[in-house]
């Protein structure tokens, strides 16, 4: 183990990591786990529930009575690991060669607990603002939770300075990422044996046509979008991840469905990508109906996650780059919980221990080494006597 990482950080990070918090599972064990860590400190924290009370966010201030802080967010969901050949279990949370294994070991329990060992340290601090833990719910699947505790903090009155989303950089300062928005086209036609096609609305190849148009507008992206320099793609895109629809060879279907996207750049509209797609569709209903009066699109919203647009003269990308140690700044393909912090007003920039490349992944790890570093990082923010 690094000789600066400290034994209690790499503790909590193991236990963090051990607690099955699959988006499609409660996070409460985790959530109550750090809220008695923070209460045995005399720290009292916020909780925001979802609807039917299995998750929450949790908010906690360390430092009570400064005039304003610096938001420390982490989410606390993570993806699932079916059909993943692991080495180990996903939750065993094991060290070895120098890494922590486990699924949140990057992505991004390893940042919380990282956070909450520092808690007295915050405590202790004679920085000129607060500390504020801000850890959510549902990241994963569309940055719901996190909503819901932005509200929290603006009916409560609370302005924090800045924010650092402690997704997984490398611990290099990151300023951009695109946005993430996702929908579901739901396509009703008219079934008849496939032998009667002219009295049928077949669903599958309307579909097929609002496809073609989402491929079609991918390709114009590709080729006419200005292109925004340092993204691995530094042009928006779209794709369709899902399509289902049919129930025999010889049955003209009546029912189609398929899911896409739009990653956008910052300086993109995705609305206006939506927009395009819904009066393509409205334009091929007419033909639709004139067989099937209840024929025609429905579309649903999954997620919009915005983009993230900082600038390496914020200061907090300043005091980032001070505390990382890092001149450098970096964007990021993956989204986060960033636009919206940053769309609240509040000054945001990413930066975290780990590699977005092993999140997700079968053996999932981050070294102890960017754990380390990390400890560094939030040693020097309670340190800190200016933001700039």
């Amino acid at each position: 183990m690094p000789a600066d990482l400290s034994a209690r950080a790499l503790e909590l990070a193991q236990t963090l990591v051990r607690m099955d918090t699959v988006s499609a599972r409660s996070n409460l064990a985790l959530i109550h786990f750090v809220r008695d860590e923070l209460q045995r400190l005399g720290v009292r924290a916020r909780l925001t529930f979802n609807a039917d009370k299995t998750k929450a966010n949790l908010f906690a201030t360390l430092g009570e009575g400064k005039p304003a802080g610096v938001i420390l967010s982490g989410h606390t969901d993570t993806v699932p690991w079916d059909g993943q050949a692991w080495s180990d279990s996903p939750l065993a949370g094991n060290v070895r060669d120098g890494r922590l294994y486990g699924r949140g070991s990057a992505d991004m329990k390893s940042f919380i607990a990282l956070a909450v060992a520092h808690a007295q340290t915050f405590l202790d601090s004679q920085a000129p603002f607060a500390v504020h833990f801000a850890f959510s719910y549902d990241e994963e699947v569309g940055c719901f939770g996190v909503r819901e505790l932005i509200a929290d903090l603006r009916d409560a009155g609370i302005r924090p300075l800045a924010c650092i989303v402690g997704e997984p950089t490398s611990m290099v300062p990151a300023i951009a990422h695109k946005g993430v928005y996702r929908y579901k086209c739901c396509v009703r036609g008219k079934e008849a044996h496939s032998s009667l096609t002219p009295r049928s609305v077949n669903a599958i190849e309307m579909a097929a046509r609002l496809v073609g148009k989402l491929r079609d507008m991918a390709e114009g992206f590709e080729r006419e979008e200005p292109r925004y320099a340092g993204f691995d793609v530094p042009f928006s895109t779209a794709s369709v991840g899902q399509f289902h629809g049919g129930i025999a060879d010889n049955v003209v279907p009546r029912d189609a469905e398929f899911r896409y996207e739009f990653r956008d750049l910052p300086t993109a509209d995705a609305y206006a990508m939506q927009a395009q797609v819904v009066a393509h569709a409205r334009s091929l209903e007419p033909a639709m109906k004139q067989v099937a009066p209840d024929a025609g699109f429905r579309f649903e919203t999954i997620c919009e996650i915005p983009s993230f647009l900082g600038s390496a003269e914020d200061p907090v990308t300043r005091l980032a780059q001070r505390l990382s140690g890092e001149r450098r700044t970096t964007l990021v393909a993956f989204g986060t919980e960033a636009g919206l912090f940053k769309n609240a007003g509040i000054p945001t920039v990413v930066c975290g221990p780990g590699s977005i490349e092993q999140a997700h992944q079968p053996d999932e790890y981050v070294s102890l080494e960017q754990l380390a570093r990390c400890e560094a990082f939030l040693r020097g923010l309670a340190g800190t006597r200016e933001l700039a």
